[in-house]
């Protein structure tokens, strides 16, 4: 897969997970509400710095219950995704990353008493959040990939089954084959006659 292929589906997975955790945010009505901006800060710039703020921040215990739920729920989508769980939490890591990056630089330039009283705590939050997001996906992922295998053994143990079922032995020579075949390539014996098969 070319690195552009790459690029582009990271880009395609990342905006579905950001809208999903919008949805989420949306019907919740969750809020978090940052009620001190600088003098100069500009309209437009607070109302995003308050959507990021919905998406990690939170002061209370039920919205830290509600924050983990709706992370690990937008986090399950690369996980069902991608096969390979290094992929999946690479892909949460980058979407859980760039709303927190981008939170913390805008407060610290428009919001600087809010940054500077409760940088540490929101920050502390953040990374322990960040850890369960990456420690959920390995998890997840490994139970995904132990139920794959489980059931491609299972697969080939069924395959067995069918190949030892249609295996066919000439009477004639005692050659054995993995099929039905007509003619035995070994002492040419009709095997549809000898096997009671009607030939077509």
């Amino acid at each position: 897969m070319k690195i552009i292929d790459v690029f582009r589906m990271k880009i395609v997975m990342f905006l579905i997970q950001i809208l999903i955790l919008s949805l989420f945010i949306y019907f919740t009505r969750y809020e978090f509400i940052i009620f001190s901006f600088n003098i100069k800060t500009l309209g437009e710039q607070a109302v995003i710095i308050q959507i990021l703020a919905n998406y990690v921040l939170f002061d209370k215990l039920t919205d830290l219950l509600l924050i983990y739920t709706i992370w690990i729920m937008v986090s399950l989508i690369p996980i069902l995704f991608y096969n390979d769980f290094k992929r999946a939490y690479s892909m949460n890591l980058m979407t859980f990353f760039f709303p927190n990056f981008f939170l913390y630089v805008f407060l610290s330039r428009y919001s600087v008493e809010f940054f500077n009283k409760y940088f540490q705590f929101h920050f502390l939050n953040t990374l322990l959040l960040g850890i369960v997001i990456v420690i959920f996906s390995f998890v997840i992922s490994l139970i995904f990939k132990k139920i794959k295998i489980s059931k491609g053994g299972s697969r080939i143990v069924h395959l067995e089954t069918i190949a030892k079922s249609i295996s066919t032995i000439c009477p004639q020579c005692g050659t054995e084959f993995e099929s039905r075949p007509k003619i035995c390539f070994n002492c040419n014996a009709d095997l549809t006659i000898k096997l009671g098969v009607s030939s077509e």
